[in-house]
């Protein structure tokens, strides 16, 4: 059988309209979008196109959204730039968090920032009632993404945002996991600022976007010229956008579909699972998650080897987030919601994407339990 691929919230296989988009660029639509002759505006219709296409899909408005370079760039820009000129005050963000955003508030804090890192349940969930107990007068900004990258458990994040526009706080959410599976309707909603990321939505590497409200404002964090409204300079990635916008407009057309097949395919991989192994646990909210994800501990096992030997048998899987997991650390998020070191040391992240099978998934069912058998056989006792 041909590999398998698992891991889709590391990155997705870009679709072939994607591509033929992106190769139609590099080939013919090659100008700088600010050259002012024919050649330079071909390429800034090409970036207005992909702008209106983002913001179609997160139902926004065109002029709302600025492209970066993926969703690391968008997170720090939203969140430093948003603090620009402020030397103090509250900021809130929750244990399991993003790099690019856990990494931002410990920055932050060196500066003299004061936060709080919010704590989530067993089911990987903020509590809004934490969230509302958090909030003080000098409270700036929150920052809550909207899935978890390596559980998949979905945040109340329209509800938070709520809580902060009553309260005048500033309210970012990295949604880089959600886009392209979940029905996002920012013209509805209390969120100032969104991070997104082309290639989780089968779109290229190095592009992204950052929605700004239009009742919100941010400072540039870098300087050049005075590309992307001056928030973002730098002569824009016009194949990189281009893909995005593609990307973009397929996923505002199919998502409905693809989507309720990447659940059908999880949910008959997590029942195999827990039918065929003892013990393995699903790690977050049993259905507040997203559609392709499915976090499993393996008892007894240690999840790294656990990913190695599928990966010797055609399949592909990882152990958290592709940003951390080259040196095997126990899941940050995965202490934080149980703070159980051998559960989090056990855990292997499986998500499915549009391109996946039903074949495959039995194919990857037929072969885990031998797999995990043989490991239980040889992993230190009393470790995992």
């Amino acid at each position: 059988m041909s590999p398998i691929y698992l891991d889709n919230a590391a990155t997705t296989k870009p679709d072939p309209r994607v591509i033929e988009t992106v190769m139609k660029c590099l080939k013919d639509d090659y100008g700088n979008p600010s050259s002012l002759h024919h050649f330079g505006e071909r390429a800034y219709n090409i970036i207005e196109q992909s702008r209106r296409r983002v913001a179609e899909l997160l139902n926004a408005e065109q002029e709302d959204i600025i492209f970066t370079s993926g969703g690391t760039e968008s997170d720090n820009l939203a969140i430093l730039g948003a603090l620009k000129g402020q030397e103090e005050g509250h900021l809130i963000t929750t244990s399991i968090e993003h790099p690019a955003v856990k990494k931002t508030f410990y920055y932050l804090e060196t500066k003299g920032f004061d936060i709080t890192y919010l704590p989530v349940g067993p089911d990987g969930i903020v509590d809004e009632e934490d969230f509302k107990k958090s909030v003080r007068e000098d409270t700036i900004l929150a920052s809550v993404m909207y899935a978890n990258n390596e559980v998949g458990t979905i945040q109340p994040v329209e509800n938070l945002a709520d809580i902060a526009e009553k309260n005048d706080i500033i309210f970012h959410t990295d949604a880089v996991q959600a886009v392209g599976q979940l029905e996002i309707n920012l013209k509805k909603s209390n969120i100032d600022l969104l991070s997104l990321s082309g290639h989780k939505i089968y779109g290229p590497k190095g592009t992204g976007a950052l929605y700004v409200s239009e009742d919100r404002d941010i400072s540039q964090v870098l300087y050049g010229g005075r590309h992307e409204k001056g928030k973002r300079p730098g002569t824009e990635n016009v194949p990189g956008v281009a893909g995005l916008g593609k990307a973009c407009e397929i996923a505002r057309k199919e998502m409905s579909s693809y989507v309720q097949e990447m659940i059908r395919l999880r949910d008959l991989f997590i029942e195999g699972l827990i039918g065929e192994i003892d013990l393995v646990r699903l790690n977050g909210h049993r259905k507040k998650r997203l559609p392709n994800n499915a976090n499993i501990s393996f008892p007894g096992v240690q999840g790294d080897i656990l990913a190695r030997r599928l990966d010797s048998e055609g399949i592909a899987v990882s152990t958290g987030s592709a940003c951390s997991s080259k040196g095997f650390e126990p899941s940050e998020v995965i202490l934080s919601m149980y703070d159980n070191r051998p559960r989090a040391l056990s855990s292997v992240r499986f998500t499915f994407g549009k391109w996946n099978t039903e074949e495959e998934i039995y194919h990857s069912l037929d072969i885990l339990p031998q797999i995990v058998k043989n490991l239980k056989r040889i992993s230190p006792k009393g470790r995992f």
